[in-house]
């Protein structure tokens, strides 16, 4: 096979697998995400795109490595009953609904700052969900708030979200110099994203009132939890001195298997097998694109359009970057933009502008980011949240939160 033969064909599996992972199933092949990667990724091997060996060093270990270990210390917050615990502060101390947003939006930030977004709205959902329930309260801004803070949140460190922590690989940005530049942007993101929903749903929120229920719920495990704590905090140690961001993480989700003293069959239920799948399948359909050129002709035709100098560039790369997530998912599109920035003026903040934007992108719509599905998904069952009941909200809080935040970004670069 000739290089435009392989061109040819590796586009074409490339467009048929984003067809699929994007959401919109066909009847005819009706797969989810992680198996539809995994058919682009047997594609790209069963044609000739790339060697067996070639797709094995396609795949960015660390990264994996770094989101399983996240997991696994979610897993043991969970088994610790933290995440009920939380819920059930959160409306002990809120006393009028529009305190309960503020402490919810707050709550689901640090989360996904410290944790994983996807994994914080996995654990969070069903919770707000009993919460607001047992507060009769109007459902939808709070579950708005949880997935959209849960995105904008995240952005303040490399363990965030899963596209943050192919950018620290890419980029070799120390964690300290990364959270240094975004946890300014995330505070200002979040407090942008609480006044949009206090006013959007002002109505909403001031004809309602907490009404607090008696239910029993399980009792926070002090121990686990203070070992946890513990272990994250030398974790976090670990990241700020400069040390491997998967190991480290690693090292201390088994230092935390070895001290909980749980049944480990338990916890190992509680990752999400499927989210590792798809990545690891992705990694190689995007190298199989990568390794055609075919990106890289791509970035000499959009050239033009970004500009000379860091500031235009950095604007560009933003709303490419919005438009790019949502239309390839945000991470696929950082695997192949990742290739542009050694090009770009400054590349240290133009990955930074890429973070913040592809991040804040998943908040444009209900299938920007698989947060906002995995809300919505498990509020199915109580309310059915529509495109626009979502989006009204999601463009406005996407296009303010980015402008602002390139704007940051550039002050204080």
């Amino acid at each position: 096979m000739n290089d435009w033969e392989r061109e040819l064909v590796a586009t074409i599996i490339f467009g048929i697998t984003y067809l699929l992972i994007s959401g919109r199933q066909i009847r005819m092949l009706p797969l989810n995400r992680p198996a539809a990667a995994l058919l682009g990724a047997v594609l790209m091997v069963s044609t000739g795109v790339l060697t067996p060996e070639r797709a094995y060093r396609a795949v960015n270990y660390d990264t994996l490595v770094l989101l399983l270990a996240m997991m696994l210390i979610s897993a043991y917050l969970y088994l610790a009953h933290f995440f009920e615990w939380a819920a059930d502060s959160i409306l002990g101390l809120s006393r009028t609904p529009q305190r309960l947003l503020l402490y919810l939006t707050l709550t689901s930030g640090v989360l996904s700052a410290l944790l994983v977004n996807d994994t914080v709205c996995l654990m969070l959902a069903p919770l707000v969900i009993a919460l607001v329930r047992r507060g009769k309260l109007p459902m939808l801004p709070y579950l708005i708030a949880l997935a959209t803070s849960a995105n904008i949140g995240s952005v303040a460190t490399l363990v965030g979200n899963p596209q943050n922590m192919i950018i620290g690989h890419l980029s070799q940005l120390p964690f300290a110099q990364f959270s240094r530049a975004l946890l300014p942007v995330a505070i200002i993101g979040l407090t942008i994203n609480y006044l949009i929903l206090h006013f959007g749903f002002r109505s909403a929120l001031r004809k309602a009132a907490i009404e607090h229920e008696l239910r029993a719920t399980p009792k926070l495990d002090r121990s686990l939890f203070a070992i946890i704590c513990l272990v994250l905090l030398s974790i976090f140690g670990c990241f700020i001195i400069g040390l491997n961001l998967a190991w480290t993480a690693l090292t201390g989700a088994a230092l935390v298997m070895v001290l909980a003293r749980r049944d480990t069959h338990e916890v190992l239920k509680l990752v999400d097998w499927h989210l590792l799948v798809f990545f690891a399948a992705l990694f190689i359909v995007v190298d199989g694109l990568n390794d055609t050129g075919l990106p890289d002709s791509i970035y000499r035709h959009l050239q033009p359009l970004f500009g000379a100098n860091a500031t235009t560039q950095s604007w560009s790369l933003a709303a490419f970057s919005v438009a790019g997530s949502n239309i390839f998912s945000n991470v696929p599109f950082v695997l192949v933009a990742g290739k542009w920035m050694v090009h770009l003026a400054q590349p240290e903040l133009m990955w930074q502008v890429l973070a913040l934007s592809t991040t804040f992108a998943g908040n444009l719509t209900i299938v920007g980011s698989v947060a906002n599905m995995i809300v919505v998904e498990s509020v199915r069952d109580h309310l059915e949240v529509g495109f626009w009941d979502y989006a009204r909200f999601g463009i406005p809080i996407t296009i303010l939160t980015t402008a602002a935040g390139v704007c940051l970004l550039l002050v204080l670069h």
